[in-house]
């Protein structure tokens, strides 16, 4: 007899840890963000939904980046912009998908390096700062390139961060009863 794999999302305790996440991820972006004009801001709003999309897989990364988006904008009074809602579920898609794709012969920490580092440059640099630009009306390519330094500066910083949370043994105890299948643990 096969084994059927159940769905985490049934799990009444894998739902509070993805609202948890989602709850970090509007903290860290909208309350203890660092301005940098309307446009930019240095913050860790992505680093719960890459936590996500990297343990518990591309969905939990997807439903974690659209709620912390569209809850964090209505709370703190931003318009909600559908790009950039976008660019926040392509994060968690982007950081959960390729660990689960990349050789299991690299290093985790190459593995979780590349996952984070796409996932910005799809999800960040390339979809919201396309809906970033189209709402302020302002030139795409200058907003691209300080983004840019923005975002290689926060996954350096991101990638740094999950590769300790994921050595420490208690958090990895911890992921490991709700991300069975993480590609990283």
């Amino acid at each position: 007899m096969s084994k059927i794999k159940s769905s985490p999302y049934k799990d009444p305790k894998v739902l509070v840890l993805l609202s948890l996440l989602a709850a970090l991820s509007i903290l860290f972006g909208k309350y203890l963000a660092i301005p940098g004009g309307d446009v930019l801001r240095f913050s860790f709003e992505n680093l719960p939904i890459l936590l996500a999309g990297l343990h518990i897989g591309p969905i939990a990364g997807i439903l974690v980046g659209v709620i912390a988006d569209l809850l964090g904008c209505l709370m703190v009074g931003y318009a909600i912009n559908p790009l950039v809602t976008l660019g926040a579920a392509v994060i968690g898609l982007v950081g959960g998908l390729l660990p689960r794709v990349l050789p299991t012969r690299l290093p985790m920490l190459l593995r979780l390096a590349i996952s984070v580092a796409a996932a910005h440059i799809c999800g960040s640099v390339i979809v919201k700062t396309f809906g970033l630009a189209a709402y302020y009306s302002m030139p795409f390519m200058i907003l691209m390139l300080w983004r840019l330094l923005n975002y290689t500066i926060i996954a350096v910083l991101e990638i740094t961060l999950l590769y300790l949370l994921t050595k420490n043994r208690a958090i990895v105890g911890q992921l490991r009863r709700f991300a069975k299948d993480s590609p990283l643990l």
